[in-house]
């Protein structure tokens, strides 16, 4: 199984389909399309349908890809990581491209020609995985080099500095949480936010602080919602905090 959460990815892809550059990548790929009208679109649709039909597909298909190759198992680049992202891949743009031709156009290649259909995709999928696997732009997210540890671990024993989880007001006292145990320390919770440094989180709550990477799970109750952390613990968030809950993509 990947060891990638899906909320994690969610948020890789938002940030990344949101740089303007990969949006005038998709863009320009789906004008260009639509202009060239390939795959007898040229006859079926005329200009302004088929421009729009190529940019959806163009950038949902990459989005598929996205998803698909960066949940599956293998994460080393390598041969193997372009079969197994290259399937996944095209297996997921197979379905979508399918379901786009029967919204669009009401139909299906006939039962003998939809075997060669998808194999067209399978390939067409690899062989564009493999070549960004060569171009260093494969869609398996790069490995990041691992940020400054958060200042804010300082005030910790060496045994329980960790990842962060959690920032939690007791008292006139900040409970902080790690993945390798807690630790009491006086100070005021706005201190100790400006102290996570680079751990992409927030506050939830007046009392409550979350890493994002440590949220296993969130649920709404009532006009609010609940987290639930790695280490099991369930942090309440409250509703004027429900919006970076949802940006964070971890409620719908």
């Amino acid at each position: 199984m990947s060891d990638r959460h899906p909320q994690s990815t969610l948020r890789e892809w938002r940030a990344h389909i949101s740089q303007p550059l990969a949006l005038a990548l998709l863009g320009g790929v789906g004008l260009l399309l639509g202009l060239a009208g390939p795959f007898e679109t040229l006859d079926h649709l005329s200009i302004i349908p088929r421009v729009i039909y190529w940019i959806w597909l163009v950038a949902a298909c990459y989005s598929a890809g996205f998803f698909a190759s960066s949940l599956q198992p293998i994460r080393h680049p390598s041969w193997a990581y372009i079969a197994a992202a290259g399937a996944a891949t095209g297996a997921a743009v197979s379905v979508l491209v399918l379901l786009t031709n029967l919204i669009v156009f009401q139909h299906l290649p006939e039962w003998r020609a939809l075997p060669e259909f998808v194999a067209t995709l399978f390939a067409v999928c690899w062989i564009v995985t493999g070549l960004l696997h060569m171009l260093g732009l494969h869609f398996a997210p790069q490995e990041q080099v691992a940020p400054r540890a958060p200042p804010i671990l300082d005030r910790l024993p060496f045994n329980k500095r960790g990842s962060l989880v959690a920032l939690s007001v007791e008292d006139h006292y900040v409970r902080i949480q790690t993945v390798k145990g807690e630790e009491m320390v006086l100070m005021r919770l706005g201190d100790a936010i400006r102290e996570v440094g680079d751990t992409d989180g927030a506050q939830v709550h007046r009392s409550h602080w979350v890493a994002w990477s440590q949220v296993t799970s969130a649920k709404r109750k009532g006009d609010r919602a609940i987290l639930t952390m790695a280490t099991g613990q369930e942090i309440p968030a409250s509703r004027a905090n429900l919006a970076k809950i949802k940006e964070a993509g971890l409620l719908p």
